[in-house]
């Protein structure tokens, strides 16, 4: 692993994670290539923000769960060619409900190059410190669909709200956002911005 890339858990205390793409829940229905551990990996740069970020969030009852943080090239290569077979029908209602898998390029939720692989973006949600239970946001990870598009129209008033406190949180502690994908932040002084790296999480 690159000498600035640390587990956020050993860098942010308490935190908490569900690497996603280490699982058999997400998309591709199976784990991805390159995340041999259920771990969260990021630059340095990245777990300062988070760590700011948690502090935030806590005032407003809330911490920070991340599903994905670096992601390996080769687990990119691994999206474009699981997009390229045959539809199973397995991981799609729930993941991909109105679009066909090439779609997913083409309409910006899974990208060629992506800004995962700089190690300084972060897929995450809020959840309820009293209860431990997910805050609500109007659809899960990986939701490819316009409901998961900042300011969408559909969800409730409490989604809309807990979505607003997650980009309000973030924005303030240097993130932006990407307007397709509520739960999706880059850090807008990432360390590393034209690098796309390939070791494993492991």
């Amino acid at each position: 692993m690159n000498d600035d890339f640390v587990f956020v858990d050993e860098v942010v205390p308490g935190i908490r994670w569900d690497a996603k793409y280490a699982t058999w829940d997400n998309f591709t229905g199976k784990p991805v290539d390159g995340y041999v551990a259920n771990r969260i990996v990021g630059t340095r740069a990245l777990c300062a923000a988070l760590g700011t970020a948690q502090e935030k969030a806590g005032p407003l009852g809330f911490g920070l769960l991340l599903w994905d943080g670096y992601r390996p090239q080769r687990a990119v290569e691994c999206f474009r060619r699981w997009s390229e077979r045959p539809e199973d029908g397995r991981t799609k209602p729930r993941h991909y409900p109105n679009i066909d898998r090439p779609e997913m390029f083409e309409k910006g939720y899974v990208a060629v190059k992506s800004g995962h692989s700089r190690g300084s973006t972060v897929d995450l949600t809020l959840y309820h410190l009293d209860t431990g239970e997910l805050a609500p946001m109007g659809g899960d990870h990986d939701l490819m669909d316009p409901v998961s598009h900042h300011g969408a129209p559909g969800i409730t008033a409490v989604e809309a709200r807990n979505r607003d406190h997650l980009c309000s949180i973030m924005e303030d502690c240097g993130f932006a956002r990407y307007d397709g994908e509520w739960w999706h932040y880059t850090l807008r002084d990432e360390p590393y911005p034209d690098t796309y790296f390939d070791f494993p999480i492991a």
